[in-house]
This record gives structure tokens, sequence and C-alpha cells, in this order.
């Protein structure tokens, strides 16, 4: 709906932006934000356990890919719902508000929709991921 804002952060392939996949990223929880991935796991830049030093990731999944973090559902993270009814979720509600916010994310870079879309997540991630890519 108009009164949900889901955040993300996009980091464009180290490679060939123009012809490497679109991977859209959940983290589970299912109130976890993604940016747990962004920051922790496999984006161009990581705090390693313990640490409060930013690093360069050795391995980074935008090394061949254009990454797409979404945090979903409104209320997790840095996404935001206007109203309390927006704080309540179904896998169903949740689906169609990631849909909503890729296809905005397709609006503000149309030069990705020649590109292949892989959905990916860990934890509640794959209930997520099933749900927005029926």
């Amino acid at each position: 709906t108009e009164s949900k804002r889901l955040h993300y952060v996009y980091v464009e392939s180290q490679d060939n932006a123009t012809a490497d996949p679109v991977i859209v990223w959940f983290n589970g929880g299912p109130v976890c934000s993604s940016l747990l991935g962004f920051m922790q796991e496999h984006g161009p830049f990581v705090f390693e356990d313990n640490s409060t030093i930013l690093q360069k990731n050795a391995q980074p999944w935008n090394l061949h890919a254009n990454v797409l973090y979404l945090e979903s559902p409104a209320g997790v993270g840095w996404s935001v719902g206007e109203k309390l009814t927006d704080l309540k979720h179904t896998d169903m509600s949740q689906s169609k508000d990631a849909f909503a916010a890729l296809e905005a994310w397709y609006r503000a870079f149309p030069e990705r929709m020649t590109n292949e879309l892989y959905i990916s997540g860990e934890s509640y991630g794959g209930i997520y991921v099933p749900y927005l890519a029926w």
C-alpha cells in the first residue's frame, strides 16, 4: 500500500552490471533486516564477528551479480508503515508488498529489466522467496 515503504540497499555487479543477474535477497526472522546479509554475510564490505571494523569482503555476491537487499516486511529495519495495520503481515501480504517494492525498483532502474532475476533468502526468507516468485 502507499502507506508502506520498503527500504533497500542495491549494489551493482563489480563485473558487468549490464549483463550480470539481479539477485533479490531476504533475511528471515521473520523480523530480521536484510542488511544483516549485506553487512555480515555477502555484501561488498562486512563486519567480522565481534569486530567494529568494516572490512572488504573477499567474496561478495556482487562480484558477478547485482544484489538488491530488500528489508521486508514493513516495520523491519528501515522499512516503515504509517499505520498500525501496516505492521500486521501474512506471508501473502508480505509477498504483495515485496512485489510492489520490486516493481518500484524496476521503475527506478529500468536498465535492469533485461537482466536475469534470482530471488534468494535464508531462514524465514525461505518462505518469502517462493511467495514472491509465485
